[in-house]
């Protein structure tokens, strides 16, 4: 692993070290971020967060993994194919893109055969946003520009529709609802996010049933911030089912969130494009085994009667 190392310059005092980073190694901000948040990147020896303001004269020293990403063969649905982008619906279990622990076997491994392009993170070409390992369902991943670009806009825009289906704990919410509170870095716990920090971000949910305890819900997200709906429902008192981070792990159990309905303007050619995709035969199992009466809700939604 190649390592790196030089001296802050008076004149960079102030500066955030992710930038300083970026700068003087020649790397994208978002892998210097990476650097730092896995360790491989420190300052006089001791680790520091991205935002952290360099004084001038200290020692920056970074060990830079190998960024070469190697296509595999790993079948993933894909709904959707041109030119310009994919839709896939990617399983539950999968990761979206290597990181640290995970150089192999994601999504973005998979697809790099079928030609996924574009931004500034090579470990990420052509991903638009993101779903959770644990979150099954439909995704957006660009083959280069002017795709990439105009989707990152059309999601900052609020263009894209993206509806999941989630089952919650707990009874006695409102028929519909909104939830509009920033998300963030939790700074008491920097591995997780909290509710009511960092950018803004705006959730709306949709009772479909309630049993045993439990709620469906169809939530529709407008922001797309990090773990937005596990952080958003558990701030209100309502965390997902089996969700490990933000609720409470079910043995046996996946985090019960399925991103099942897309709709965008095709980036290049304007058509409008919609995609469903239904409830994986998983998450169907374990919310029978809360309440017959939630499979008789699936049934529904199969049908088309809840749509």
């Amino acid at each position: 692993m190649p390592e790196e190392s030089f001296r802050v310059s008076p004149s960079e005092a102030g500066e955030r070290l992710d930038r300083l980073l970026a700068r003087r190694l020649g790397i994208s901000r978002s892998r210097a971020r990476r650097l730092l948040e896995e360790g491989l990147a420190r300052i006089e020896g001791e680790a520091a967060t991205p935002s952290f303001r360099v004084r001038g004269g200290e020692l920056v020293e970074a060990r830079l993994p190998e960024e070469r990403l190697r296509p595999e063969e790993i079948p993933v649905p894909v709904l959707f194919e041109d030119d310009h982008l994919l839709v896939v619906d990617k399983p539950a279990g999968m990761v979206v893109h290597p990181g640290a622990g995970n150089r192999s076997g994601t999504l973005v491994n998979a697809l790099l055969g079928r030609g996924i392009a574009g931004g500034e993170d090579p470990e990420r070409p052509g991903v638009i946003h993101r779903l959770d390992r644990d979150t099954s369902g439909l995704m957006i991943l660009a083959k280069g520009e002017p795709a990439y670009s105009r989707l990152v806009e059309m999601m900052s825009a609020r263009r894209v529709r993206r509806v999941y289906r989630a089952i919650v704990v707990g009874g006695g919410l409102p028929s519909t609802g909104t939830i509009d509170s920033p998300v963030g870095r939790d700074p008491e716990r920097p591995a997780l996010m909290a509710a009511g920090v960092g950018r803004p971000a705006v959730t709306h949910f949709e009772v479909l049933g309630e049993a045993a305890g439990h709620t469906m819900l169809r939530v529709r997200l407008e922001t797309g911030r990090t773990h937005q709906i596990r952080v958003h429902l558990a701030a209100i008192g309502y965390p997902v089912y089996a969700d490990p981070l933000y609720g409470r792990q079910v043995p046996g159990r996946r985090l019960w969130l399925h991103a099942e309905h897309l709709a965008f303007e095709h980036p290049v050619s304007g058509e409008p494009l919609e995609f469903r995709s239904s409830v994986p035969e998983d998450l169907r199992a374990s919310a029978v085994s809360l309440d017959p009466r939630f499979g008789e809700l699936l049934a529904l939604d199969d049908a088309g009667s809840l749509w």
